[in-house]
């Protein structure tokens, strides 16, 4: 009770003698820390706000027209051309001012007005440039002369020292295309997959479409887009993620790995701290908008920043028809899950965050708590694990008031979660192959009820010191979330450090409170709510097939020798592995991302074509090699061409999706777009790209190798695959089925994607690549045995 007495700032009592008012200093100067660390992030907020605002200009510059003005005028010129002479006709005081003080104030109305025009000049230049997406479809090292000319513009507009949000008001929208073409180009993509009688049937359905309602659902679609910022992510947001009513674990929710063969530090309380203030540093930055804005790599070209505001301090609040996100601007603790009990731990001490080894600190005085959960506490998270209806009645039936609210707000509205696991996880041990499998399965799913799947992200970290983290979906896409954890975990090893012992650098407060247990009171209907909860999530856990790999001294390296894009070269080899696992082909989603424009997301590549499926039947059907080379460089330039047109604005899915809601709305039944939206994605692949290069040292420390992340399966009988491309020489793949389908097998697919990567680069170049020594090299590697 020691806490909560200094917690509180001054008491008082009501005496015979009067009122007796006592203070605690202590306290009232951690209220005053608190408050003055809180205004100066409000400070910094309206700076960056003004810097933001008037970008691509500097403030600075207001300064430069307004002398440059008064200069001119002080030569007897008037670059106004008489509109000074205006404005000081008009001046509310000019009674009370002389004439040389009324124009020197009408002159710096002026030089107002005129700043504010050349801003929005730049602004819409800069918009109108980054419109022109010319550049991507040229073939590569060979660059137009309206390229070059373009990219210089783009430089000369785009001004210096751009915070994170710069960019924002300067990005285009996504363009809305036309109904024929978005129409043509999925036929285009659905003839490989389906016979001449059911192509022939979806053809009229779709010219039908077409020539009928299409037009009339893209007329209000046009509208939207151009009142919204972007007329996709506001509806992909609620009607794919929000309005979803079957569990987010597994199904939404994705995770993030450790390096590969290296664990930093043995001790865990030690690897969390250093962990969490990453997360703080990088937190800092985001709020002062210090991170650099993302690029196209080797261009100039900026990516959308909306998707960072949610990063930290937001939660997915269910509800029974559709859930909604809640994003608060600061929280100055994590919430904790150990051993069945729930922490608040303060981040922030005397008004400074704290350092890695004081939270190193204030995590061993957790993990010491002997104290058991309460009833109904230890599973309690399953609610988040489960189906959303159930869970949304039960924190509306047992979490609105009392001690369960305050717990349950405290949660919610922390900075993120942080789960300490007692197991061990890594690739270890005599299996290190199957106990990466069973890390991937521990980050995805867990126990069930010890992650919180409704924040934005949990922190995991292991009893043996390894680390990962599951993300929920809705709030932004997994390269938002890559971009955090590259920065946290080479920060941790290569900024933070350990000592020898293992433990963070730095010194410990005294003063520093314990870390508060949260309290429930969980009636017995709750407790059998969660447990109808946990074996809905346990069900679906157990089902998933997990299988991770890495493949060495096989990578970029070996494919750009043989001139073709890595992504399209995986792409082919997972088409060609399908086809040897399953015998036909099936409907592939690559994901790709839209934020060349304003809050721009994901748009779908359809990456099985005619080409690919052609060059998979030459192949396998013995065809010389000159005939299977030439086939597949045709299948990889349309994979390409496939990727830019949904980088671009013109993909497929999103615009038949959007009209799809169109009809909805307008009560319209369209047979054509019921049908293409009910398609099954058996094939579900994503690649996690590596982007900030620089933060890596994959020559001086070729171990410190991040392993990527990955998902569930989308379909009940597909498989669901991740790949990172590390440096010029390794390729991660993540791979997810469902032990319930008999078609489905994760480990069997691993060891066809292998043998398609490995045929196709023989195909292509005369160099084989080793696989198997590349796993034998790695398992006697010396750094490696800091995880066995």
């Amino acid at each position: 009770m020691a806490e909560a007495h200094q917690a509180v700032a001054f008491q008082f009592t009501i005496t015979p003698e009067g009122i007796d008012l006592q203070l605690s200093h202590e306290a009232l100067k951690q209220v005053y820390l608190s408050g003055f660390r809180s205004w100066k992030k409000r400070v910094t907020r309206l700076k960056n706000s003004v810097i933001t605002g008037v970008y691509p200009a500097s403030p600075s510059s207001w300064l430069f027209v307004v002398i440059a003005i008064l200069a001119t005028m002080y030569t007897r010129s008037d670059p106004s051309m008489g509109l000074i002479a205006k404005i000081q006709e008009h001046l509310p005081v000019s009674d009370s001012l002389s004439i040389q003080c009324r124009t020197v104030v009408s002159a710096v109305l002026f030089s107002t007005l005129l700043w504010f025009s050349l801003i929005f000049t730049m602004r819409l230049c800069l918009k109108q440039l980054l419109s022109y997406h010319g550049w991507m479809f040229e073939q590569h090292g060979k660059v137009s002369n309206t390229t070059k000319i373009w990219a210089a513009m783009v430089r000369i507009f785009s001004g210096r020292q751009p915070l994170l949000y710069s960019y924002q008001g300067s990005l285009p929208n996504l363009p809305v295309p036309a109904v024929k073409d978005t129409v043509d180009r999925y036929l285009e993509s659905a003839r490989p997959l389906m016979s001449d009688s059911e192509y022939e049937r979806i053809t009229t359905l779709a010219k039908e479409f077409e020539s009928s309602l299409g037009n009339r659902l893209q007329w209000y679609l046009k509208l939207k887009a151009m009142w919204a910022s972007n007329y996709v992510s506001d509806w992909w947001e609620e009607y794919i993620y929000l309005r979803g009513r079957s569990p987010i674990m597994v199904n939404s929710n994705y995770y993030g790995m450790d390096f590969l063969y290296v664990t930093p530090t043995p001790i865990q309380a030690a690897r969390a701290g250093n962990t969490l203030h990453a997360c703080l540093l990088y937190r800092r930055k985001l709020n002062r908008e210090e991170i650099k804005p993302s690029r196209v790599p080797g261009l100039n070209i900026p990516l959308c920043a909306a998707q960072c505001e949610r990063i930290f301090n937001t939660t997915r609040i269910p509800g029974e028809e559709t859930d909604c996100l809640t994003h608060w601007q600061d929280s100055e603790y994590v919430a904790v899950f150990h051993r069945g009990r729930f922490f608040r731990l303060w981040l922030y001490h005397a008004g400074r965050m704290l350092s890695p080894r004081e939270i190193e600190h204030q995590v061993q005085r957790i993990l010491d708590d002997p104290s058991p959960p309460a009833p109904g506490e230890a599973k309690l998270a399953a609610l988040t694990a489960g189906d959303r209806i159930p869970w949304a009645q039960a924190r509306k039936e047992f979490f609105s008031s009392g001690v369960n609210k305050r717990s349950l707000d405290c949660i919610e509205k922390a900075a993120f979660f942080v789960a300490l696991d007692d197991d061990e996880q890594g690739m270890m041990g005599d299996d290190p192959a199957g106990n990466l499998d069973r890390y991937a399965k521990s980050l995805l799913h867990g126990k069930c009820y010890d992650r919180w799947f409704d924040k934005s992200f949990t922190v995991v970290v292991y009893k043996n010191g390894k680390n990962g983290l599951n993300a929920e979906h809705s709030w932004a896409d997994a390269p938002i979330m890559a971009h955090v954890w590259e920065y946290v975990m080479t920060t941790d090893c290569f900024q933070l450090g350990y000592n020898e012992e293992g433990h963070c650098k730095g010194d410990i407060a005294s003063s520093l409170p314990q870390p508060t247990r949260l309290t429930w009171d969980i009636p017995v209907q709750c407790q059998e709510r969660v447990e109808q909860s946990l074996a809905v999530a346990q069900a679906l856990a157990d089902d998933i097939d997990f299988h991770v790999f890495p493949i060495q001294e096989f990578g970029k390296g070996a494919i750009k020798k043989c001139k073709i894009s890595p992504d399209a070269f995986i792409q082919i080899a997972l088409q060609l592995a399908y086809y040897r696992n399953r015998g036909t082909f099936s409907l592939t989603y690559e994901a790709s991302m839209t934020r060349l424009f304003r809050e721009g997301r994901t748009e779908t590549v359809r990456s099985c074509t005619s080409e690919s499926c052609a060059f998979v039947r030459a192949l396998e059907g013995g065809e010389s090699k000159e005939v299977c080379r030439r086939l597949f460089r045709t299948a990889s330039e349309k994979h390409q061409h496939l990727y830019r047109m949904a980088m671009t604005g013109g993909g497929i899915d999103r615009h038949l999706f959007c009209l799809y809601i169109v009809s909805k709305y307008l009560g319209e039944e369209s047979p054509f777009l019921k049908e293409v939206l009910s398609e099954t994605w058996r094939l579900s692949t994503s690649q996690t790209p590596l982007q900030q290069v620089e933060l890596f040292d994959f020559v001086n420390h070729p171990d410190y190798t991040t392993c990527g992340g990955g998902f569930g399966p989308v379909a009940d009988d597909g498989y669901g695959v991740s790949y990172i491309i590390i440096g010029e020489n390794m390729i991660n793949f993540h791979i997810s089925s469902k032990h319930s389908c008999p078609q489905t097998d994760s480990h069997k697919f691993g060891a066809y994607i292998k043998k398609a990567l490995v045929d196709l680069l023989e195909l292509l170049s005369p160099e084989k690549p080793d696989l198997s020594k590349a796993e034998q090299n790695h398992s006697k590697s010396p750094q490696s045995k800091k995880d066995l």
